[in-house]
């Protein structure tokens, strides 16, 4: 067999495959063999078919077959074995293929276009200034965090009387002249918090009320415009609580009050783990810490979309060949249109210019990505989403299982990949460039991205 490359230009080339009967004769013979051994044929046994009628049957069927496998794993081997830089796949050439008969021929030219990929060259100096955004942890985040994990391992204290974040909880009774109605709707164990009581009036009847005090009130005017709300509380579709007008009773029963933990070594242990911090300074450094970390990721993300611009003007114009490029997104995509393709192509070629710069960068630069790598990463992403529920001083086993349960979705494992190169992309870029570091607020920071 003989395959070879014929640049048309730059952007493009002719993968050409020349394939005689000695490529593919084994192959078949194999293939027919085994046909044989599986046919059922009327007048003999299983297996006994004769070769001959075989061939007859079935010989252009495999000739078919095996020669398509064959061209499909010797075009593939050639573009990896001669690092043939291509975009996208392969498409049957439409001018120089010569029309393919099975039943007279026995050697067969195949013709592929290809799409390349240009040559991408980078120099980077540190002449070259990128943005690089880090966050503030001022005192007022410490604070708010701080705040935030008291509220979070506080507890629930069973009080006398109501205060507006009070959880209540009793019977409501629904009340005709101002006396339980006959066959009137009834809740037993009802909650209610007066804080989401909108109406004003309304909420002010049940402040500074009693346990075992019974509060007139009317659900209708107190959860105004919430139907949703009126529901829940009343137990009943939406449909019923919108007709619900009259006044009801409730009989307080329970009132429980949330109770912020105390500023104390239990509340240090609890969120950084025993003995990790000893005093109000040390948990509020540490916390600060941890804040610093959370952005890290972000701050690096925001890094390469402003290095972006730099490197897309390093690299120069990028030349394509859009009508071969454009033929393969068609074919990729089903749900693609000439009129949409057209429309969305200058946004494709300006990502897949980027892309490729990237890539290149990998590459050449030996940026790899090791399996330690992608188990640290996916720890690390482990961490920030116990973090998100104050969880800071997970045991190593518990991440390092959860991070595995995280690895087994083949998207969420590609996803940490392409995160831990950029990651990896960014901490060379850092070292290349000069950094241009701007001190921002959380607030600031945040507002970068909403453009």
């Amino acid at each position: 067999m003989n395959v070879s490359l014929n640049n048309i230009d730059a952007t493009k080339g002719i993968v050409k495959l020349e394939i005689v009967k000695a490529d593919y004769a084994d192959r078949v013979e194999k293939n027919l063999r085994s046909f044989r051994q599986k046919a059922n044929v009327p007048g003999f046994r299983k297996g006994m078919v004769p070769m001959g009628m075989v061939k007859k049957m079935y010989g252009k069927h495999v000739l078919v077959e095996e020669v398509n496998k064959l061209v499909s794993e010797s075009l593939f081997n050639y573009i990896r074995e001669n690092k043939v830089n291509i975009l996208g796949e392969p498409l049957p050439n439409e001018t120089e293929q010569k029309e393919i008969n099975f039943d007279t021929q026995e050697e067969f030219e195949f013709c592929f276009d290809v799409a390349l990929a240009p040559e991408i060259k980078i120099e980077l100096s540190k002449n070259d200034k990128v943005p690089f955004y880090q966050v503030n942890i001022d005192d007022e985040m410490v604070n708010k965090q701080v705040e935030a994990y008291q509220a979070n391992f506080g507890n629930y204290d069973q009080v006398e009387d109501v205060q507006e974040k009070d959880l209540i909880k009793g019977r409501v009774a629904e009340l005709e002249n101002g006396t339980p109605k006959e066959g009137g709707l009834v809740v037993e164990n009802a909650v209610l918090m007066p804080m989401y009581i909108k109406d004003e009036a309304e909420k002010a009847k049940f402040l500074s009320a009693g346990k075992n005090a019974v509060v007139v009130f009317n659900p209708n005017k107190a959860y105004e415009g919430a139907e949703a709300e009126l529901a829940s509380f009343l137990k009943v579709d939406k449909e019923v609580a919108a007709g619900i007008t009259a006044d009801f009773s409730f009989e307080i029963q329970e009132i429980t009050r949330h109770k912020n933990a105390e500023l104390n070594q239990e509340l240090f242990d609890k969120v950084f783990g025993e003995g990790v911090v000893s005093s109000e300074e040390e948990f509020k450094n540490k916390i600060r810490e941890a804040l610093a970390e959370q952005f890290t990721p972000q701050s690096d993300y925001k890094f390469l979309v402003d290095a972006r611009e730099l490197l897309v003007e390093k690299a120069g114009e990028l030349a394509f060949a859009d009508d071969l490029l454009k033929r393969w997104l068609l074919v990729a995509n089903e749900k693609n249109t000439k009129e949409k393709l057209d429309e969305d192509y200058p946004k494709i070629v300006e990502d897949l210019k980027y892309h490729l710069i990237k890539e290149t960068l990998v590459k050449g630069n030996g940026l790899k990505v090791e399996d330690a790598d992608i188990e640290d990463f996916a720890k690390r992403v482990a961490k920030a989403q116990f973090a998100q529920y104050g969880m800071l001083s997970v045991p190593e086993d518990v991440l390092a299982n959860y991070s595995k349960d995280i690895l087994k979705n083949k998207q969420t494992l590609q996803n940490i990949i392409d995160r831990a190169v950029e990651e990896k992309l960014a901490g060379w870029l850092k070292e290349q460039v000069e950094l241009d570091v701007k001190e921002v607020s959380a607030d600031e920071f945040n507002k970068l991205f909403e453009a």
